[in-house]
C-alpha cells in the first residue's frame, strides 16, 4: 500500500522532495503558504514559481490548508526556513496524528536558541526522537526535479523509522542511504551552508581553486570539531551529509548560499545580495547560531567566525582573508 506523506513547504526543495516521493509511489499533498500557489499547482500540473514547465507526477496535490495536508499523512516532511519552523510548527502541532513522523528537510541552526532542527521538532511537537528523522546530502533541487542521479542520508535514532523512510523516497534516481547519527547528519547540512558563503567570497573576490580547496577541507575540519563536541560521529562527516553536501554547495551556480557569498566578494552590500538571490539563503543567519554553538562547546571555527564578521559585522573581505592567513600557525590534526 502507497504511504500518504505530506510535504509543508512548497519552495524548491519542497516541490524536489514532493517529486521524488511520488515518483516512490507515495501518495502525497503539497502544502504551499500560499492559495494561488497551491491552485495553480493543481491546475497546471507544475510550480510555475519555481520550476516552470517541469511536469510534477500526477500523485502531488497541492493545498494551502495545513488541516488538509496533514490530517491523515503517515510521514510529515518539514520544507520550511529553519528560523520560521518554531512558530509554524507550534500551529501545526494539534493536527498531527498520534504516530506521524516528522521529518526535517531544514539546513540551519535557530538563531534565538542555538538549537538543531530535530530538537525543535521534539520540543514544540512534544515527541520522541524516535518519530524524529533528519534528511541530508548533496541535493541541489533543480538537478534532483531534473531527475539527475543523486543520493541523501536519512537520520533517525530508530533505525527501522530510517528504513521506512529510505523505502518512502528511493527511485532510480534518488538513491537514500540510513544513518543513526542525527546530530552530524544534522550539522553537516547546517555548517556546509556557512562554508558556502566563505567559498562564493573567494569566488567573488576572483581567488583560486587553491583557496578553495583550502577553504572546504578547513571548513570540514572545523565542522567535525563541533560535531564531535556535540557527539556525532566523525565518519558521517566524511559522507554524503558531510563533505559530499559541502562539495556541493560550494562548488554549484544553483547553491544559494555561494551565489550569496559571490555577490559579497564582488562588492555588494548584505541587502544588496539578498535582493540578487531573492530566495533564502540559509547560511546568513546560522553562521551566527553556528558561532554560538562553537563557543558554547569551547570549539575553534575560525572560518565561521570570518564568515560572521563579513556578513554581519561589515568587516571587508580582503581584510578578513588576510586575518585568516596570518593565524598563528599549528598542526593539521
Amino acid at each position: 500500500m502507497a504511504a500518504q506523506v505530506s510535504v509543508l513547504g512548497a519552495g524548491s526543495w519542497g516541490t524536489a522532495v514532493a517529486m521524488t516521493l511520488a515518483d516512490a509511489g507515495c501518495k502525497v499533498t503539497l502544502w504551499a503558504r500560499r492559495p494561488e500557489l497551491a491552485e495553480a499547482i493543481n491546475k497546471s500540473g507544475t510550480n510555475p514559481d519555481y520550476f516552470p514547465g517541469q511536469a510534477l507526477p500526477t500523485g502531488i496535490t497541492a493545498t494551502a490548508d495545513a488541516e488538509t495536508a496533514a490530517r491523515s499523512a503517515e510521514i510529515v516532511y518539514l520544507a520550511l526556513t529553519a528560523q520560521t519552523l518554531r512558530d509554524n510548527l507550534g500551529r501545526w502541532v494539534p493536527i498531527l496524528g498520534p504516530d506521524t513522523v516528522l521529518v526535517s528537510l531544514m539546513k540551519g541552526v535557530e538563531l534565538s536558541t542555538s538549537k538543531r532542527m530535530s530538537q525543535v521538532i521534539e520540543e514544540v511537537a512534544g515527541v520522541p526522537a524516535e518519530r524524529v528523522a533528519v534528511m541530508s546530502g548533496p541535493n541541489l533541487a533543480r538537478e534532483i526535479v531534473a531527475r539527475q542521479p543523486a543520493a541523501a542520508v536519512v537520520a533517525c535514532v530508530d533505525q527501522t523509522v530510517a528504513q521506512r523512510l529510505q523505502a518512502a523516497c528511493h527511485t532510480p534516481y534518488f538513491r537514500p542511504y540510513t544513518s543513526a547519527d542525527v546530530v552530524g547528519c544534522e550539522l553537516g547540512g547546517a555548517v556546509k551552508n556557512v562554508i558556502a558563503l566563505a567559498a562564493g567570497i573567494a569566488d567573488g573576490m576572483g581567488l583560486g581553486d587553491n583557496t578553495k580547496a583550502a577553504l572546504l577541507t578547513r571548513g570540514l575540519a572545523e565542522t567535525t570539531r563541533l560535531g564531535v563536541a556535540m557527539g556525532a560521529n566523525p565518519l558521517t562527516f566524511a559522507g554524503l551529509a558531510g563533505m559530499g553536501d559541502l562539495v556541493a554547495t560550494c562548488s554549484s551556480s544553483l547553491s544559494r548560499n555561494r551565489v550569496f557569498g559571490v555577490r559579497l566578494g564582488q562588492g555588494m552590500s548584505l541587502s544588496e545580495a539578498a535582493a540578487d538571490v531573492k530566495q533564502t539563503a540559509e547560511g546568513v543567519t546560522s553562521c551566527v547560531s553556528v558561532r554560538n554553538l562553537a563557543h558554547q562547546y569551547g570549539v575553534e571555527m575560525p572560518i565561521t567566525e570570518t564568515v560572521v564578521s563579513v556578513i554581519h559585522d561589515g568587516k571587508a573581505p580582503n581584510s578578513a582573508v588576510k586575518e585568516l592567513m596570518t593565524r598563528s600557525t599549528t598542526s593539521e590534526w
